[in-house]
């Protein structure tokens, strides 16, 4: 593979630090928020996030598309598609939970070449570049050695309709708290998929997501040594939704679980 134009990285870096900058600015300070869906919020950083992007995409790329969690424009077709978060963690944010972030990929052919995941909060930037690994504020990044699910950290989310059939996803949650050491729930998918890059977490599983919330951590889980499938162990498709995300030597002892 050729290397990338240094731009695409640097693009990438720029705009989750801007979107960081400009979520810290309005955390905590009483901002509108709306509903999407019964538990499913959207705050005005949300869309004042997504339009410097969508701006700065239009400026720097103008053949590139844009896919983005809160407005929707008609993919053009182009080579090179933006596959962005503008507030992963809209929930906490809302709340006043300081678990959040901004989460930004490039796909080039579909495929995922860059990324990059800024916590505003403890000021990590982890960014990878397909091919030459994952880094957090620059030094590399290396899953954990963890071997069984006993040794683990698990971390998950629900889905916004999980009040509307729970009982599925607490039959899961429930499989894995008899086998793991712990389980979490921090609330934005994205940092759970980089912690589990950084090797703070195990493994990551969740259903009914969407591309933005796991398009960028998980090439940086890749980069970092982990594997990323389906819940059943095929092949993962972003606009599928359903994702396990691990150090990679657990992996199959979490899918028979999940099983």
């Amino acid at each position: 593979m050729a290397p990338l134009p240094p731009e695409f990285l640097a693009t990438a870096i720029e705009a989750v630090i801007r979107a960081g900058d400009l979520q810290m600015a309005k955390f905590g300070t009483g901002i509108r928020v709306d509903k999407k869906g019964a538990i499913d919020l959207v705050t005005e950083v949300d869309v004042e996030v997504e339009r410097m992007f969508r701006a700065m995409v239009a400026q720097r790329f103008p053949g590139h598309d844009v896919l983005a969690e809160e407005f929707t424009t008609a993919p053009t077709g182009a080579r090179h598609r933006w596959v962005f978060d503008p507030l992963d963690g809209t929930t906490n944010f809302a709340h006043g939970v300081p678990i959040f972030c901004a989460s930004l990929a490039l796909e080039i052919d579909g495929a995922a070449a860059v990324a990059a995941v800024y916590d505003p909060n403890r000021k990590e930037l982890f960014t990878a570049e397909a091919g030459a690994g994952a880094r957090l504020n620059g030094r590399p990044l290396q899953v954990s050695a963890n071997a069984t699910v006993l040794d683990s950290m698990l971390v998950t989310g629900f889905p916004y309709h999980v009040q509307q059939s729970p009982d599925e996803f607490l039959r899961v949650f429930g499989q894995v708290l008899k086998h793991a050491r712990a389980v979490r729930r921090l609330g934005s998918a994205a940092i759970d998929i980089c912690w589990v890059a950084a090797g703070r977490m195990d493994g990551f599983w969740e259903a009914s997501l969407k591309p933005w919330d796991t398009r960028a951590a998980a090439l940086i889980l890749e980069e970092a040594g982990g594997r990323v499938t389906a819940m059943d162990g095929g092949a993962w498709v972003p606009d599928n939704g359903d994702i396990l995300a691990t150090n990679g030597v657990i992996h199959d002892e979490v899918l028979a679980i999940l099983r």
